[in-house]
C-alpha cells in the first residue's frame, strides 16, 4: 500500500508524493503549454497551484488555482471544480483568511458531491476540519477528523490516514492527553513509512517530538526535529520546515535554553513572513515574547507585546491561541495585571 498524490491529476498523476516542489512546478507548468485539452489544463494547473503554495509564492498560487477553477468550470467537470476550490480554500486557510477557507471548502465538498471523484469530497470535508481545529475548534472538528479516518482506512488511503491521525493526536495534545496523542503520531509515522510519505513522516515526527521534549527528553526531540527538517529541506516544503523551526524553539524554551530559543524564533518569523503565513509568525512571535521575558525583559514590553497579540489572535478567529497568549500573560506579567474586561 503506497501513498500517492490525489492532488497531481490526469497526466501528472505518476509524480510522487515525494517529488520536490521544484519538480513538480516544472512538469506541471509544461503540462499547461502542452495540454490539448481543458481537463489536461486544469489539472496542470492545479499542480501550479498546489506547488506554489507549499513553496510560499502565494499570489501565483492564488492566480492558478482561479484558473483552474474557470477552466473546469467551462469543462462543465465537477471534479475539477472541486479540487480547485480545495486548493484555494486550503491557500486562505494559509494566509489566514479563515471565513473565505471555509466558504471556499465548502463549496468544494457541496461541488465534488454532484461529482463521482470520492477524494475531491474527502480532501474538501479534511480541509474544512484542519481550518476548524487551527482556529480551536476541537470538539467539532474531532468528529469529523474520526469520521474521515474512517473513510480513508476503508479506501484504503494511507496518505489520508496519516493526515487523519495526526489531526486527532493534535487535537488529544491539546486537551493533555499526551499517551494518546504520542501513540496516534507514532502511527502515522509508522504508516506513512511503510507507504514512503515523506511528507507525512516529516509532520509525525514533529508532534512526536513535541511530546518528546514535554516528558523532558531534549536532546532526542531535537533529533526528531532534524530528521524531520532534512525532508523538509530535501521536497522544499518551506511552510512545514518553518514550522518544524518554530517547534525547534519550543523544545528549546521548554529546557530553559532562552537565549536560544529567542533566536530561532526570530529566524522563524522571518521564515513565515517570507511565504506569508501570518498564523505561523505570530506564533513564533509568542515564543519571542515569552523568551525575551524570560531574560528580563520589562514587564510592560512583556504586557503589551502579549496584548497585541492575544488582539491579533482574537482578531482573526484562532481561539485557542488567544488563550494562549492569555496564559502567557497570566504567567509572565502576573495575575493581578491581567485586564480581562479588554481581552
Amino acid at each position: 500500500m503506497h501513498a500517492k498524490a490525489a492532488e497531481y491529476r490526469g497526466g501528472l498523476a505518476a509524480l510522487s508524493v515525494n517529488a520536490s516542489l521544484d519538480e513538480v512546478l516544472e512538469q506541471a507548468e509544461q503540462h499547461d503549454a502542452a495540454a490539448t485539452t481543458a481537463l489536461e489544463r486544469a489539472g496542470a494547473q492545479l499542480a501550479i497551484a498546489e506547488a506554489c503554495r507549499r513553496l510560499g509564492r502565494v499570489e501565483r498560487a492564488e492566480r492558478a488555482w482561479r484558473a483552474s477553477y474557470r477552466t473546469g468550470r467551462d469543462a462543465g467537470d465537477a471534479a475539477a471544480m472541486a479540487w480547485a476550490l480545495w486548493s484555494g480554500g486550503t491557500l486562505a486557510r494559509q494566509r489566514g483568511r479563515y471565513v473565505f477557507a471555509h466558504r471556499l471548502l465548502s463549496h468544494a465538498a457541496a461541488t465534488a458531491e454532484r461529482g463521482t471523484d470520492r477524494m475531491a469530497r474527502g480532501y474538501a470535508l479534511a480541509g474544512l476540519a484542519e481550518t476548524g481545529r487551527v482556529q480551536g475548534d476541537f470538539a467539532g472538528t474531532l468528529r469529523l477528523h474520526e469520521q474521515l479516518l474512517g473513510e480513508a482506512r476503508a479506501d484504503g488511503q494511507p496518505r489520508h490516514v496519516v493526515w487523519a491521525l495526526e489531526g486527532i493526536a493534535q487535537i488529544h495534545r491539546h486537551h493533555g492527553d499526551h499517551d494518546t496523542a504520542l501513540a496516534l503520531f507514532t502511527e502515522a509515522c509508522e504508516i506513512a513509512t511503510q507507504g514512503d510519505d515523506q511528507r507525512g513522516r516529516a509532520w509525525a515526527l514533529r508532534g512526536i517530538a513535541d511530546l518528546t521534549s514535554l516528558r523532558g527528553d531534549v536532546e532526542r526531540a531535537l533529533e526528531l526535529l532534524a530528521d524531520a527538517e532534512e525532508t523538509c529541506r530535501e521536497m522544499r516544503l518551506e511552510a512545514a520546515l518553518a514550522y518544524n523551526h518554530k517547534m525547534r524553539g519550543n523544545v528549546l524554551y521548554r529546557a530553559a535554553r532562552y537565549a536560544e530559543a529567542e533566536q530561532v524564533y526570530r529566524d522563524t518569523i522571518e521564515e513565515f513572513t517570507r511565504i506569508s503565513e501570518p498564523r505561523g509568525e505570530a506564533l513564533a512571535r509568542l515564543g519571542l515574547v515569552k523568551s525575551q521575558a524570560r531574560q528580563g525583559a520589562s514587564p510592560g514590553q512583556v504586557d503589551a507585546d502579549l496584548r497585541a497579540l492575544h488582539t491579533r489572535f482574537t482578531e482573526s478567529g484562532l481561539h485557542h491561541a488567544a488563550d494562549m497568549a492569555q496564559a502567557a500573560h497570566r504567567e509572565l506579567v502576573g495575575q493581578e495585571k491581567l485586564v480581562t474586561a479588554s481581552w
